[in-house]
């Protein structure tokens, strides 16, 4: 499954398995015909961007709490790719993440997906330049395949680097959508590491809170926490939030 797996979208299907939905429904749901036809193609670039560039800054302002957001850089989708809207102060950057880089494959064209993230100050100068990255190659007109094949040469090459020590993120917004295959995610934080040890954080285990999912292609470990508030401080209600797994 994880060669399946397109080299950004890969933290979808760590996310996907947070939400509590089974292994299973998710690859069908993946490979249905209505999933994967639904948007076969690239849609008309206006529609991935958000008109309103207040309410893009305030979307992605609510991954994170205030005492976060409110002083971190802020960057909107423009036309060839993000773009500084806000200088911050305390070396974290949020955006809304798009169909290209925060949703599984079926919804990889889907210019519905607003997923708003926050990363630390290490994840910025790692992490986030894949994002970045494939932002500008599918607005330049790259087909998902060549995006992803970019991609993985620049990490290959070295052009894009490896996770820093501590690279973090956080994903605690109840606003935004994820896409049809999985809307609505929980509140969660994501650590990401350069081929890291499952075992080290008990990833996976029965009753572990930590989801964790490796990728060789792009030698990337993604952990997933999910946390119990959203980030304006209320409960996170329903089974995601009580970590059944």
């Amino acid at each position: 499954m994880l060669k399946k797996i397109s080299a950004i979208a890969i933290k979808s299907f760590a996310l996907l398995l947070v939400l509590g939905t089974a292994y299973q429904a998710v690859a069908q749901a993946a490979t249905t015909p209505s999933a994967t036809t639904r948007y076969a193609k690239m849609a008309p670039v206006d529609e991935y961007l958000m008109a309103d560039r207040a309410a893009e800054i305030a979307l992605a302002r609510s991954a994170a709490p205030e005492s976060i957001s409110n002083a971190a850089e802020v960057q909107v989708l423009g036309r060839h790719g993000f773009e500084t809207a806000i200088k911050g102060s305390n070396g974290f950057l949020c955006i809304v993440g798009r169909s290209w880089t925060s949703a599984a494959d079926a919804d990889f064209w889907n210019p519905k997906v607003r997923v708003p993230l926050c990363v630390n100050a290490a994840a910025a100068r790692s992490y986030l330049l894949r994002i970045t990255r494939i932002s500008e190659l599918i607005l330049a007109g790259r087909t998902q395949a060549q995006a992803n094949a970019a991609i993985t040469a620049g990490i290959d090459k070295n052009e894009l680097p490896p996770m820093e020590p501590g690279a973090m993120c956080y994903m605690m917004s109840k606003e935004g959508y994820g896409g049809d295959s999985s809307p609505h995610w929980p509140s969660h934080l994501m650590f990401f590491y350069t081929d890291a040890d499952l075992a080290n954080w008990g990833a996976n285990l029965p009753g572990s809170p930590v989801v964790g999912v490796n990728d060789p292609v792009e030698h990337l470990t993604q952990f997933v926490v999910v946390v119990q508030r959203w980030s304006d401080g209320t409960q996170q209600a329903g089974e995601a939030a009580g970590h059944r797994h």
